[in-house]
């Protein structure tokens, strides 16, 4: 067995990101991420500017109606913010 690891092994042995409710962070907790996913990301909020607040409570009206989620990646240690599909949203 070779010491070395050819391309695309480390992504075998990735483990898949965690779901994290948004709903267990703390307030602060929350919106820090939310604001780290908008810095980060550059979103289109539509064909209005939207100021950062604005943007603020877009992200956190999509996550409490299901229509995005919180994952941490275990393997960066990072968090993000994605967009669920119609078909995965979780119904009242």
């Amino acid at each position: 067995m070779s010491a070395w690891s050819g391309p695309g092994d480390d992504e075998q042995e990735r483990p898949p990101p965690v779901p994290v409710p948004h709903a267990e962070l703390s307030t602060d907790a929350l919106r820090g991420v939310v604001e780290s996913f908008i810095l980060r990301e550059g979103t289109d909020y539509g064909e209005r500017e939207s100021t950062f607040e604005g943007k603020v409570v877009q992200v956190l009206r999509q996550l409490e109606r299901g229509e995005a989620r919180i994952l941490f990646d275990p393997a960066s240690e990072t968090i993000d913010i994605v967009l669920v599909a119609q078909r995965d949203r979780q119904r009242p």
